[in-house]
């Protein structure tokens, strides 16, 4: 297989970056990358929690994008890190509007993978006059079925790494891990939380990639955020009503959107990805037959980036 890097472009070093205060609590951390003059991009992480790394910033060519980048509350640099009161998806997206104004920035092409994916849709539902379009990856429309899937689901192709993640808990607690994790997670001691989180942690990161990769190092701040924040949206069901995200596609649906999906993504299986595109008649769904959930894979990368080029050419996805 080859490396996914040589898909992407070169690394880029920030034109800028700073923090905003988005309320009494929380402060955000941002980035600018590529032409001022350019495109813009903006690019929604996932999680949520995970953060922004650098070889975000390369799916983007710099020569003829403005990317926009940042930790969403409680995640990466962002501060309080795993804060999660005065976090949700209506307050993101408050955010998002928040750091569109500070850039002066009319309308962008909006970007984002996983969980990423639905703050997109939900951003671009609730303002779709700023779009120009959307570059979606690993569809997760955070339904109770889906997290159903995320917790449980496992099973059925890592019964190993299930049944590790589930033995973490008391026996009588396993037929709800979500509430049983939700409960350890919260917790205000650390000799409770921190098992918890990196246990959630690593149970996600094992099932990324299609094919097994080595063990990342812990790494605390990606474990807090990625607990926390996963658990708290999840136990809220994303603080979305039933099925919003698909339900309101009507919204968005006279823009150009292309949906990168994985065939055996086991985080985001399919079947969402193909219920959005369904429902979005003018949308292009790319499934990516030798690739799991991770955008670092070979064929998601190639894929983005093809994607990204396209919009740069001519302003759609064929």
């Amino acid at each position: 297989m080859s490396d996914p890097s040589s898909y992407l472009f070169p690394p880029v070093t920030p034109l800028q970056s700073g923090t905003l205060a988005v309320d009494e609590l929380h402060t955000i951390y941002w980035e600018e990358v590529g032409n001022p003059q350019g495109i813009p991009v903006l690019f929604l992480h996932g999680g949520p929690g995970a953060g922004i790394s650098p070889q975000h910033r390369r799916f983007f060519d710099p020569r003829h994008y403005r990317v926009i980048l940042f930790d969403q509350r409680g995640a990466g640099k962002s501060r309080p890190l795993g804060e999660t009161r005065n976090n949700t998806t209506q307050l993101l997206i408050e955010d998002i509007e928040r750091l569109r104004a500070m850039f002066g920035i009319e309308q962008w092409l909006v970007f984002g993978g996983s969980w990423g994916s639905t703050l997109a849709l939900a951003y671009g539902q609730a303002h779709p006059e700023r779009c120009l379009g959307f570059v979606l990856r690993g569809i997760f429309l955070c339904t109770a079925l889906e997290i159903d899937w995320f917790m449980d689901g496992a099973q059925w192709f890592h019964p190993e790494i299930h049944e590790e993640f589930a033995q973490a808990v008391p026996y009588e607690e396993r037929g709800d891990l979500l509430q049983a994790y939700y409960k350890r997670i919260m917790d205000p001691d650390p000799e409770v939380y921190w098992p918890a989180v990196r246990a959630w942690s690593r149970f996600e990161g094992r099932r990324v990639f299609l094919m097994p990769q080595p063990e990342e190092p812990a790494c605390d701040t990606v474990d807090l955020g990625l607990g926390r924040l996963e658990a708290h949206y999840m136990a809220n069901l994303g603080f979305f009503e039933d099925d919003q995200l698909l339900r309101d596609v009507d919204r968005i649906a006279h823009l150009p959107a292309v949906i990168v999906q994985g065939r055996y993504d086991v985080i985001c299986p399919p079947f969402s990805a193909w219920r959005l595109h369904k429902r979005w008649p003018g949308s292009k769904v790319v499934m990516v037959p030798d690739a799991g959930h991770a955008a670092m894979e070979t064929g998601i990368s190639r894929e983005l980036v093809a994607a990204t080029e396209q919009f740069r050419r001519q302003g759609r996805f064929g």
